[in-house]
């Protein structure tokens, strides 16, 4: 089946790009850094720089593709109606939670018995996409509200000591928890590390800043105004709640050796779950980004759209390839099958104390990235001339 090409908003394709290709970053240095396992690479007291940087820009990634996935709901609603979206809404939010699941758990792991299943970035966004599919069914005002009430509120638990049983559990696992594992019976575990109400907040404010989008309401400069203006505000919310460092993280910044450490303490914020810090930290420059991406032309714009238009298929397909470059590192560097697993670590072939320096980890991301170009490019063409069902919640 074929179908006309559709129209897609060039800006946010750039900057999806453009975090897709810092995620991926993150991703080998988890997989391929021989201290990616024992040692914190936020650390500020002694700072490493490089490592510092190195995971704390990946923080960008999963607020900006939690936010412009509520854009992008926004987007998908111009010609539905209310029932039609929320509809939309549910079964792509199941699907992106079963590709999590089933795929993600099992690209993390290795594991075909799926003894230890992995609720993350996906899982946050698709159970996200079923809370607004929900709420679509209301009124712009009712979620906007909701979406405030959880992303300037939900640090409020900070100060609330919860049982640890029971509705605790749950709040935990919803709201308020960093890592949760649950165990499930019969050797078999659920790690939640993402707090699915947490992040619906950064959604849900993502889909009402959709409207800007509305050609019909806001050209161009207007919109751009309105994102700089916006973002200059979230930035400036960051560092004046975090200066005042008693609401909105539940680690607080403190004075160290010298002003560079102190300063890497200040921006060091929590993202598991994402404090309102945390949020503010990286929304107000991601809006300020989209701001500037409406001017970015050329080259590198279409170099990096082509990964920005096929996050779903980029998200699963560059694990897998990780993977397959982990495990060639694996039996290249002396490791046996009879070592796959380390009592230590969760995952498969991916030893504590296993990888490379921090150099080889650059290079070695440039190559995922490039490698991932033309499949990217496919996936695109094919994608946007045919009409399959499936294709409409990639």
């Amino acid at each position: 089946m074929t179908g006309q090409v559709k129209q897609r908003i060039s800006s946010i394709d750039v900057v999806r790009g453009i975090i897709i290709i810092i995620m991926t970053l993150d991703h080998v240095r988890d997989f391929l850094h021989i201290h990616a396992a024992d040692e914190n690479p936020l650390s500020v007291n002694p700072p490493n720089t490089l490592i510092f940087f190195t995971r704390w820009i990946t923080h960008y990634c999963a607020p900006t593709f939690v936010f412009l996935a509520g854009i992008s709901a926004w987007l998908a609603g111009r010609k539905r109606t209310k029932n039609e979206l929320s509809l939309f809404l549910i079964k792509r939010g199941v699907w992106l939670i079963l590709v999590d699941v089933v795929l993600i758990s099992f690209g993390f792991s290795l594991n075909p018995l799926y003894n230890m299943l992995i609720l993350e970035v996906l899982w946050a966004i698709g159970a996200s996409m079923i809370i607004l599919g929900l709420l679509v069914r209301t009124s712009m005002v009712v979620i906007t509200t909701a979406g405030l009430i959880i992303f300037l509120g939900h640090n409020l638990l900070d100060y609330t000591q919860l049982p640890a049983n029971g509705w605790g559990v749950s709040v935990r696992v919803l709201i308020s928890g960093a890592a949760t594992v649950i165990p499930l019976g019969g050797g078999y575990n659920l790690l939640v590390l993402y707090a699915p109400v947490t992040w619906a907040g950064i959604l849900l404010l993502g889909y009402s800043i959709g409207r800007l989008y509305d050609d019909a309401r806001f050209t161009m400069q207007k919109r751009q105004k309105a994102l700089y203006l916006l973002g200059s505000t979230v930035v400036l919310l960051f560092i004046i709640l975090r200066w005042i460092n008693k609401y909105g993280d539940p680690t607080p910044w403190a004075e160290q050796k010298d002003a560079f450490a102190t300063f890497l303490s200040f921006i060091n914020t929590s993202k598991y779950p994402p404090s309102l810090l945390f949020s503010c930290m990286t929304l107000g420059p991601l809006l300020i980004l989209l701001a500037v991406a409406e001017r970015i032309k050329g080259k590198f714009a279409s170099f990096t759209m082509v990964y920005g238009r096929a996050p779903l298929f980029y998200f699963v397909v560059h694990l897998y390839l990780i993977r397959i470059i982990n495990l060639a590192a694996f039996f290249a560097t002396g490791h046996t099958w009879a070592e796959k697993a380390d009592p230590a670590m969760l995952f498969l072939f991916r030893p504590q104390h296993f990888g490379f320096n921090i150099w080889v980890i650059y290079l070695l991301w440039l190559l995922v990235v490039l490698l991932m170009y033309y499949p990217c490019k496919w996936f695109n063409g094919y994608r946007a001339t045919r009409n399959y069902w499936w294709l409409r919640y990639t």
